[in-house]
């Protein structure tokens, strides 16, 4: 059942109205309801895991595409591999070793949590392959402070033949740390098919892969509604029938120095974080995510607050706003958003809903593509662009650059709109009837090189 977040107006005098179709985030965050769900395809690619990041000091700029290269081509080898720092060996804390043996394991969680918590030492080069099914998961659910500690590839996966079940659960007053661990194929009909993190339970993730994880409802790698910190891991290749592809947040989430690729979803691809979460990523990709519907790489829903610094979000598809929607409020701070795709509709690159407030500082909005308006970015809200540059989009209908329908405003500052294209007009921008457009030319802002035109509409201080 879809529910859009605003009722399409009849087209205004002198003009033609925005043709947008955006969701209800907010709505489908507390519902749990799918957006019309189609072509669900049956999980992500089996051979594909996405690279840890490999140096303490990788930092995404938004002045160089090259920080960052993602090819999509990763590597196994990375996924346990994490972080060298340059010589210095991370210390971990020592624990109980734990044989190769999936019933060893199962034993060992089990006996921790009746203790109020432990230290356990998985071993090397080791694959913990579970069958059974315990109340939802393949392991004993986490009720206490609890260290994995893994090491060169080790890995803790459903097997193949086994009933659908994730891989963990974390109940309430459960603390999971993963150090050094691969979780994939897990596999379940509701939510979490990685991991699940309930209210008031905690998990971090270190120098870990969360890969090749389904979800029948939201999250195919995790779905949080505790505390959730991703650090120097990947997230990656797992599938969600509904929503969040490889992340699904109704509680804090934190992404530091992560890969977030190559998720799938029916909306929000990569991440979605939804009513009343907050959310934080820096120094990170959000790369090739996509959703059938809306939002390839992550939505900030109704209420919540999201932050992205020094982070490139990049080739990630939807039908509607092919990288970022926002409908509550989001900062981006030296972020590359660039080469994104909303393939039949609005919003190539960003998109930001009639409630919607965002802020871009310091940043590089590029070579988006929108099928109908708003190639770089379409604002039903407040956006506030400063010191950035929105370059070489293009729109299939108009507002290469920017679109501003009746209900938005956009204030530039020392911002840069070039070579950008629409098929109709407003090349650079187009401001509907009853929208507001505020330059601030004597800050530095210029639109320039934009084919057919470089404004359309009434925005003043713009040379047509």
């Amino acid at each position: 059942m879809n529910h859009p977040l605003h009722d399409h107006e009849p087209d205004p005098p002198g003009g033609r109205r925005a043709r947008s179709r955006w969701w209800a985030v907010g709505l489908a965050g507390m519902t749990g309801l799918a957006l019309t769900t189609v072509g669900v395809t049956a999980g992500p690619a089996a051979d594909a895991v996405a690279r840890t990041p490999t140096t303490a000091g990788d930092r995404p700029s938004a002045d160089d595409d090259r920080s960052q290269h993602d090819d999509g081509n990763h590597d196994d080898k990375d996924q346990n591999r994490g972080d060298k720092n340059k010589g210095k060996k991370e210390k971990k804390p020592k624990g109980v070793p734990v044989p190769c043996k999936t019933d060893a394991l199962i034993a060992a969680i089990t006996h921790a949590n009746a203790r109020g918590g432990a230290v356990l030492d998985l071993a090397t080069k080791c694959t913990y392959t579970l069958t059974t099914n315990i109340d939802g998961a393949g392991l004993p659910a986490i009720a206490t402070p609890i260290t994995l500690n893994g090491g060169e590839h080790t890995t803790i996966t459903r097997a193949a033949a086994a009933p659908l079940f994730r891989i963990i659960t974390i109940n309430i007053g459960g603390d999971l740390t993963l150090n050094h661990l691969a979780i994939n194929g897990g596999q379940t009909d509701s939510n979490g098919g990685g991991i699940l993190v309930n209210t008031g339970a905690k998990l971090t993730i270190n120098r870990s892969a969360i890969t090749r994880n389904i979800a029948s409802g939201n999250g195919g790698g995790i779905a949080t509604s505790g505390t959730t910190t991703v650090q120097h891991s990947a997230v990656s290749h797992n599938s969600a029938e509904l929503n969040g592809g490889g992340i699904y947040n109704t509680g804090q989430l934190t992404v530091s120095k992560s890969h977030v690729d190559a998720n799938t979803a029916n909306d929000f691809g990569g991440i979605g974080s939804l009513t009343g979460s907050s959310i934080q990523i820096e120094r990170s990709t959000l790369t090739g995510n996509s959703a059938r519907q809306s939002s390839g790489a992550i939505v900030v829903g109704f209420g919540a607050i999201g932050k992205i610094t020094d982070t490139r979000i990049t080739k990630n598809t939807a039908g509607e706003a092919g990288a970022v929607s926002v409908a509550g409020q989001l900062t981006l701070k030296r972020v590359t958003l660039a080469d994104n795709t909303a393939t039949t509709l609005t919003a190539g690159g960003l998109i930001i809903g009639p409630v919607g407030t965002a802020v871009v500082e310091d940043s590089h909005i590029k070579n988006n593509n929108a099928g109908t308006d708003g190639g770089g970015v379409f604002n039903q809200g407040v956006l506030t662009l400063r010191r950035t540059k929105v370059t070489g989009n293009q729109a299939g209908d108009q507002g290469g650059g920017v679109f501003n329908p009746t209900t938005g405003t956009v204030r530039l500052f020392s911002t840069k709109v070039a070579k950008n294209v629409a098929v109709a007009d407003g090349g650079g921008i187009f401001n509907q009837a009853g929208g507001t457009v505020n330059l601030n030319i004597a800050s530095g802002t210029f639109v320039v090189k934009n084919r057919p035109d470089n404004c359309a509409g009434d925005v003043p201080g713009c040379a047509g």
